[in-house]
């Protein structure tokens, strides 16, 4: 009896702990909306007690704000669901013509299926040098030394749309913007030295790249020096399709190696010049000179299947390290394996039908890429809630939340564009009880800085 006495005695405090910090908190936030910082804004939030069921705070749960990268937990709890947490992506390596005394008399083609790791310095396996070594070792093995054609690349089972509509011109040409292809290398980014002057206003050049060759790449600086310690405001614009461009903004003074990062022009080649260099045993440069534009497609033998981290390694720094392209290339991944089209307005119907089940009408998500960086995207924060519960109680739940930054002491993915702070995820609160929340803010005045700190503090009162 004096057990049964305690076990109730200690919900009721417990719960009396609950609901004092769940008064502070919904204090605390009418406060926040009072404040200047957020006249024009559009502040959505909905909070919810897991433990009790009861919904703690609601403000504009309906209403579709930009959610910036917090779209992201939508993508990757969809392709979890659908795809497994043990999905993969494989790549091929076939050849056409014939071999003859170790000689190949033809091409070697590379087949993608839209590996967004393949070359990616995130995992041991997919290191660029790593996969070079792969294939050259399974070129080796079937016999081909030598080769008088090329390496050539296939990715007609994609098609060519690599950015999806409403992604900014800003945007595009750096390495957040670099879209998803059949065949992706090395994330599709590269790395941009720039050299600044001693001065305030004296130009900025161009040092170098990392790798020391990119494929299609000619950039001209229109870069400033700026003041000591005033940061990256550099952005490459480079058209789609087009190998010259520009790269615009301003780099702090005496800066002798400053790095930026870019979207490759083209990827796929990228890694067939980088092949056939190496088994040619001669320069990327040479090659890519005398690189074929179009190629004629032949009858090819696969000679060996390169294969992904799993899907939930990939997912992990999908949401961790929010990489854009991972999105993207998870979303037409979707679309090819449920309606045989790579196209990220098929995979966007694909996620619709599939939360449509869920009770989560298309229009509170009402997207148009898979990470959430076009700022035309619009989502509901009941929504966000929503899938977040929903992956609670799945079995790949586990590697979901493990995926989720830890900010400020809390498992939430964020979010960021021009304008917009975002934040969605789980809170084990003080008395012990949890929480899932999405908080949203669009249209902001003042420092973000001073924004997260705001959003921070009324979330660490739980």
């Amino acid at each position: 009896m004096r057990k049964l006495f305690i076990i109730a005695l200690t919900f009721v405090i417990t719960s009396a702990f609950a609901q004092t910090n769940e008064s502070r908190f919904n204090s605390v936030f009418a406060n926040l909306c009072n404040d200047s910082t957020f006249k024009h804004a559009t502040i959505s939030l909905y909070l919810v007690n897991t433990t009790t069921g009861k919904t703690v705070t609601q403000m504009n749960t309906e209403v579709g704000v930009a959610p910036a990268s917090c779209q992201k937990v939508i993508t990757a709890s969809t392709a979890l669901s659908l795809l497994g947490e043990n999905y993969s992506y494989k790549t091929t390596l076939a050849y056409s013509g014939k071999i003859v005394n170790k000689v190949l008399h033809g091409n070697i083609i590379i087949h993608g299926s839209g590996d967004p790791t393949l070359g990616s310095w995130r995992y041991d396996q997919t290191k660029e040098d790593r996969v070079i070594e792969d294939f050259k070792e399974a070129i080796s093995r079937e016999g081909i030394n030598a080769l008088t054609g090329h390496v050539i690349v296939d990715e007609s089972n994609w098609n060519t749309e690599v950015t999806p509509d409403g992604w900014i011109w800003q945007d595009i040409g750096n390495y957040y913007g670099a879209g998803a292809r059949s065949l992706n290398w090395r994330e599709n980014q590269y790395d941009l030295f720039l050299h600044s002057g001693s001065k305030i206003g004296d130009p900025v050049s161009i040092a170098g790249t990392k790798p020391e060759f990119v494929y299609g790449l000619h950039l001209k600086s229109k870069v400033t020096s700026a003041a000591k310690g005033s940061g990256d405001n550099n952005y490459i614009y480079l058209p789609l399709g087009h190998s010259y461009g520009y790269v615009r903004g301003t780099t702090p003074v005496n800066e002798n190696h400053f790095t930026i990062s870019g979207a490759m022009p083209d990827p796929g080649i990228q890694l067939a010049v980088t092949l056939e260099a190496t088994l040619k045993h001669k320069s990327i440069e040479s090659i890519a000179k005398n690189y074929p534009v179009k190629f004629q497609v032949l009858p090819a033998k696969v000679f060996y299947t390169y294969t992904s981290p799993l899907l939930d390694q990939i997912v992990l720094h999908f949401l961790r390290r929010s990489i854009n392209l991972y999105g993207e290339a998870l979303i037409k991944s979707l679309a090819y394996q449920f309606t045989g089209t790579a196209a990220t307005d098929s995979g966007v119907n694909v996620i619709h039908r599939f939360w449509k089940d869920k009770d989560i009408q298309p229009y509170s998500i009402n997207i148009i890429d898979g990470s959430g960086l076009s700022p035309s995207n619009r989502v509901t924060t009941k929504a966000l809630v929503t899938v977040m519960e929903y992956a609670r109680k799945q079995s790949w739940f586990p590697a979901f939340y493990e995926a989720l930054p830890t900010i400020s002491g809390i498992k939430m993915k964020s979010g960021s564009i021009n304008g917009v702070i975002s934040y969605t995820g789980y809170i084990k609160g003080k008395n012990n009880n949890d929480y899932t929340f999405s908080f949203v803010i669009n249209n902001y005045d003042g420092s973000g800085n001073d924004v997260r700190h705001k959003m921070w503090d009324l979330l660490g009162i739980l």
